[in-house]
């Protein structure tokens, strides 16, 4: 494999006038800049990322930061992610937090640890992050596009869809099915979009005559397993509730699961809506109804202002993320106190 002492030899310059050419920095005599140029046509010469790096001052990597690696959200946005990357000749790097620990602290370390790998710029999807996390990591924070929350003094760098807008619509799909008796698996007290999501909900509802004492409310992670849970609960507490919504799918899915091995049927007896329109949606029994939230709009917003500010390039930037409800087959009309019976009821 040629080197850049092969095409300086070729070329008959010093490798210090071969770099220049190649970075496009320095002053190189037209004359000499051709003899170069086609020296590395005739070697076919390719300089490794390590060369461009050291000639060009940039490593061509993005750096992606995700809090945790569980459902089926993250792999949607490392996909836009990589795509969009690959199409411009360039690779990301992830880092993850773990589980259980101090998100913010695991977010800051991330980010950090992703600097250190000489990242150009960070997209970043975290909750609990601040703006002065951001700030903090000084020069470098320039090149970072923060998914998912909007900080006011970064606000151009933040890119998120209206969750309480969203919300709002959620608790419209609902009522429009004449559901009153209703519960909410809500996700983690600790994420601002989720808190955002359950205010726009409970507003609406409050707004059309149901008020926030009439909904049962279930605490979920966001986490199929505490969808499953809250399906648990929710046939526990007595409560009547022709219809649950849940703050993302995977809670929706454990939460139809735990329905219907409790001889539940959905949506004939419980409506379910989902949040976050997920691939995974349309493979469940029944099909999910959920909120779409345009998620690969999202980042790839966010990334194109990232290449954008980094690179120079012009990508189209989007700033406005239309919501709608992806009807399937989950949600249903409610029935007039519907009354549950049991799977051993169902046999006999």
């Amino acid at each position: 494999m040629p080197t850049i002492k092969d095409v300086a030899k070729l070329a008959g310059v010093g490798v210090g006038t071969a770099s220049r050419v190649l970075s496009g920095k320095g002053s190189v005599a037209p004359a000499t800049a051709e003899k170069v140029r086609r020296a590395i046509e005739q070697l076919e010469f390719k300089p490794s990322l390590a060369a461009r790096s050291l000639m060009t001052g940039a490593s061509q990597t993005i750096g992606v930061y995700i809090p945790f690696l569980k459902g089926t959200y993250y792999t949607t946005v490392l996909q836009v992610i990589d795509k969009t990357l690959r199409a411009h000749g360039m690779h990301m790097v992830v880092a993850f937090g773990q589980d259980g620990q101090d998100e913010r602290e695991e977010a800051v370390l991330g980010m950090r640890f992703l600097i250190e790998r000489q990242c150009d710029g960070l997209m970043v999807f975290s909750n609990l992050i601040k703006d002065a996390d951001i700030r903090g990591l000084k020069d470098a924070a320039q090149h970072v596009a923060v998914i998912n929350s909007i900080f006011p003094r970064l606000k151009e760098q933040c890119f998120s869809a209206d969750h309480e807008a969203a919300g709002r619509l959620a608790a419209q799909a609902l009522l429009r099915h004449q559901h009153r008796d209703i519960a909410v698996v809500c996700g983690p007290a600790t994420s601002p979009d989720n808190a955002a999501r359950m205010r726009g909900f409970m507003a609406e509802l409050g707004e059309n005559g149901v008020p926030a004492k009439r909904v049962l409310e279930l605490q979920g992670d966001f986490s199929t397993e505490s969808g499953w849970r809250a399906g648990v609960e929710a046939l526990a507490s007595g409560r009547r509730f022709t219809a649950v919504f849940c703050a993302n799918d995977e809670m929706a899915m454990g939460l139809m699961a735990s329905l219907q091995a409790a001889g539940v049927l959905v949506p004939e007896e419980v409506s379910v809506l989902g949040y976050d329109d997920n691939p995974g949606s349309v493979f469940t029994t029944p099909r999910l109804s959920s909120v779409h939230i345009p998620t690969r709009e999202v980042t790839q917003a966010g990334l194109n202002w990232l290449l954008n500010r980094r690179y120079g390039m012009t990508l189209p930037v989007q700033r406005d993320y239309p919501m709608s409800v992806s009807w399937r087959d989950s949600v249903t009309s409610a029935q007039p106190e519907v009354q549950r019976r049991s799977r051993k009821d169902r046999k006999a």
